[in-house]
Parts: structure tokens; sequence; C-alpha cells
């Protein structure tokens, strides 16, 4: 049995998350490639249509990412007319990430994603509701572990 050796790879919880992060990367890539989007670019855009207009800090901030790994994406998102970055009007020393119209569009295709997910949950939103609690708790743990 697994759980007789903590050191064996099916007992560890770290690979069931990284194997189940996988198998979610191998089951976005068609449909974000649709969007021409990859899957960090897609969880700035998520953010975006939850609350527009963010400094890069703030955007960071909610995706547990720094600035110097959110602003290549920004900028390639900005080249492709998809966000504006503009110098924030009381503070100029902040950038704010703003979506454009083709920005905003982008939200009606991406709604088949999570639809996607349902349906390979067997349509059990409940489920879906008591992996993702466990995963943010798993994640609100360790990082209380860290400042230990």
């Amino acid at each position: 049995m697994a759980q007789d050796d903590p050191l064996k790879l099916d007992s560890m919880l770290c690979f069931a998350v990284y194997a189940a992060g996988h198998a979610f990367t191998r089951f976005y890539k068609p449909r974000l490639d649709a969007l021409g989007l990859t899957y960090p670019q897609y969880l700035v855009f998520l953010v975006l249509w939850e609350e527009d207009d963010l400094t890069v800090k703030g955007l960071g901030d909610k995706l547990f990412l720094d600035s110097g790994t959110i602003t290549p994406l920004i900028k390639r998102l900005e080249a492709r007319g998809l966000v504006r970055r503009e110098r924030d009007t009381v503070d100029e020393r902040q950038v704010r990430i703003v979506l454009t119209e083709a920005g905003r569009a982008l939200r009606a295709q991406a709604l088949a994603i999570p639809l996607a997910v349902g349906t390979a949950l067997g349509g059990d939103v409940a489920a879906g509701a008591a992996m993702r609690e466990g995963l943010q708790e798993l994640r609100e743990r360790l990082d209380a572990a860290l400042a230990l």
C-alpha cells in the first residue's frame, strides 16, 4: 500500500497536485490555443474580466506572481491589442492595465472553457467547488507554514 511508505510517489500529495496540474494543462491547451492565449495570459484575463483597470502590482498580487513575470505577459497582450498599459494619474510610478474592446470581447469565447471543465467533471458543480476549496485551503495552510 502507498500509505505504508511516505516516500512512495503515489503517497505524495505534492505529486497528486503536480500531476493534476499537468492534466489541466493538457486539457486547457487546445481550448486556449483557439483563443490565442497561454495559460498565464488566460489567468490575466480572468482577473481583468472580474476587475478591469488594475495596477501591475495588483494583478500580480491576485495571481501570486511578481511584476517581472507579469510585465512580459502584459507586453505581449498589449502588442495584440487586447490590453493597454497606462500610467496611474495619481502615482505615475504605477502602471495600470486596462482591457481594450478586443480584450473584453474575448470573454464571450472564453466562456466555453469553464463549461468544458464542468462537463469533464460530469456536470457535478458541487464536486468541482469542493476540490477548488480544498486546494485553496491547502495553499493557505502551506503559506501559513512558511510564515512560521
